[in-house]
Order: C-alpha cells, then structure tokens, then sequence
C-alpha cells in the first residue's frame, strides 16, 4: 500500500489544495471555488507552501540520522538546524511562511543555542505541520518517536502545547500506518493525553521548561496537554454531529496554533476516512488555516490508504516530487505494512 509514500504525497496535495483558500472566508472560497471549494490541485507543477517544504526537510534530515545509528538528539539536533537554515535561505522560501518559524531560523542561523533561538511563547500550527516525517520513520521506540517529535517542534515553536500537539499528529500518523481503525483514533490520543501529561523528554528538550512562572518542568508540559485534551473534547464533539458540509473550523478551531491545526485536520480526516481526496477538500474549504489543515488530513489519509488511494496523476504534478518519493520510498521499503 506505500502507505509512507501515501502520507508525504497526501500531506503535499492537502498543502497545494489548501494554499489558495487560506486567509479567505467560507463565503470567499465558495464565490471563487464553488460550493465545494478547490476539489482539483492546481497548475503543472502544483505548488505547495512552507508545510511541504518544511516536512522535507525534517524528513531527509530523518533519513540521514537513521542511516547513522544511534538515533538521538545529539544526532539529530545539528541535521534537523542544517536542514531548516537551508530552508531559511532558500530563493523558494517565498511562500508566506509563518514569522515564527523564521524568527527562530534566523537565530538557529546565527549559531545560536536552539533553546535560545527558538520562540518560547509560540505555539503556532508550524510546530506539527512538519512532524509527519518523525510518525512514519520506522524502528523507533515510542520514546524516542516521542522526544524526536517535540524535538523538532521545540527548535522553533517553545511553548509546550506546541510540543504535545506535535506528539499527538506524529503518533496519529504512525499508528494509521499501523492499521488502527480510524474510529479508535481519538480515545488513542485522548489517552496518550493523560498517560503523557507530566513526561518531560529532558534528553531531547534540555532546560527549554526554564521559562518565566514555570516551577518544575511536569509543570511546564501538562499545560501543553492540557490543552490539547481540549481540543480533543472539541474533535469529539464534531464528531458527534458528523457535518460534513460546514466549515469545519467553527467547532475545533482555525488552525493557526498547533492544537487546532490537529483537532481541526484530524476532523476533515475522520469525517471521510475512506475518502482521502475529500478529506483534503473539506480541509481546503476552511475559513482558518486551510493549508495546514488540509496537509495534516492529508498525511493522515495517506498514512490508512497508502499511495494508491491518491488520483494517479498526481504524484507527476505536485512540486517537490522527487523528494517525496525519496523519503517515502526508503521507508516503504524498509516497511511491512500491508
């Protein structure tokens, strides 16, 4: 089923799907779009936006250390500010990408230390909207999957909401590529939540919970699961509903801090889990973060489906596709998914 093809290639298309839609209102999108919104990619190639470009480069970073075991912080950390200063100074860094992330690049650039470059208060959508690479990349322990996945956030976005969410869509990721059944996917991560809630990773995070009232750093991580438990509340109650016409940011949120780009992404996902192309749809036709939103229910879909569930000509549109099937074949074929 290629299903580590399948999540890059559909975090892509959800991104390219989504990008002309963010910023707009419900009623914008259906003027421009029609009723259903964007529902084809656009141009040849299909443009994507900083997510794409960035979930690269936290995947051939990926690929790089898992060529050079152990896998560990030490490893990683010098990859990971390599590959996002090279992004920074990229002429294709031209796709509005977030001011935190570049804030937090522009200081990593400088050489300085990542707990010092990174944004502390920011627990903007850029902290998981890259993270599907660490869900897929195979022979990690739930630990180190854990530690990696906050690592990556935590290098530009501080805060630990930001932190937790990117835990909570990694883990998403990889237990869809799994197998598990869609159904069973929030009470999975709600009790992740919990079981989570004062795990503080000090060998991947240092001191990054030293922060102005923050007493202890159990302190300092709950809040951010705290706050993802909310949104979780929230996914369930759309879910409940089941609307898959609305807006699906009016009840788990815009999108544009990391939690709600979860909830809101695993919603478009979760409402049409045998449909991955309407998944990225209903995500594109948001009144938030629309490329976000649509690139995490594409991962998403792409991680249950695999490859094949994609349209086929795609995948010789969509930009960057060399370096997507770069990532996902090494790990498709070091996989036994069926």
């Amino acid at each position: 089923m290629r299903r580590a093809s399948g999540a890059m290639f559909g975090l892509a298309y959800g991104d390219s799907m989504g990008a002309p839609t963010e910023f707009l209102t419900m009623k914008q999108i259906r003027q421009r779009f029609g009723e259903h919104g964007p529902t084809q990619l656009n141009g040849d190639p299909a443009l994507v936006t900083d997510d794409t470009q960035m979930a690269i480069a936290v995947g051939l970073a990926m690929l790089d250390a898992l060529a050079n075991p152990p896998f560990t912080p030490d490893l990683i950390t010098p990859m990971w500010r390599r590959r996002f200063v090279d992004w920074l100074n990229s002429p294709d860094n031209n796709r509005a990408p977030g001011h935190t992330c570049l804030r937090a690049c522009r200081g990593l650039a400088a050489g300085k230390p990542w707990v010092d470059a990174t944004v502390a208060g920011s627990k903007g959508c850029g902290a998981n909207m890259r993270v599907a690479p660490v869900g897929l990349a195979p022979g990690l322990s739930d630990e180190t999957r854990a530690g990696a996945s906050q690592l990556q956030a935590a290098l530009t976005h501080g805060h630990p909401t930001g932190l937790a969410a990117s835990e909570l869509t990694a883990f998403a990721v990889r237990w869809l590529a799994d197998g598990m059944d869609p159904s069973d996917l929030p009470g999975a991560l709600r009790a992740r939540c919990h079981e989570q809630r004062t795990v503080y990773h000090e060998r991947w995070l240092g001191a990054l919970w030293r922060q102005p009232g923050v007493d202890a750093p159990e302190t300092f991580i709950a809040r951010g699961w705290d706050e993802c438990l909310e949104r979780l509340d929230a996914l369930d109650a759309a879910l409940v509903l089941g609307d898959r016409t609305s807006d699906p940011c009016e009840i788990t949120g815009a999108g544009w801090t990391a939690e709600e780009a979860m909830a809101t992404g695993l919603l478009c996902f979760l409402l049409f889990p045998d449909e991955p192309v309407q998944a990225i749809w209903r995500g594109a036709a948001s009144s938030g973060d629309s490329d976000s939103i649509a690139s995490l229910a594409g991962a998403f879909a792409g991680a249950r489906l695999g490859m094949d569930a994609w349209p086929a000509g795609w995948s010789g549109r969509i930009e960057y596709a060399d370096q997507l099937t770069k990532i996902g074949k090494a790990w498709d074929d070091r996989l036994t998914w069926s």
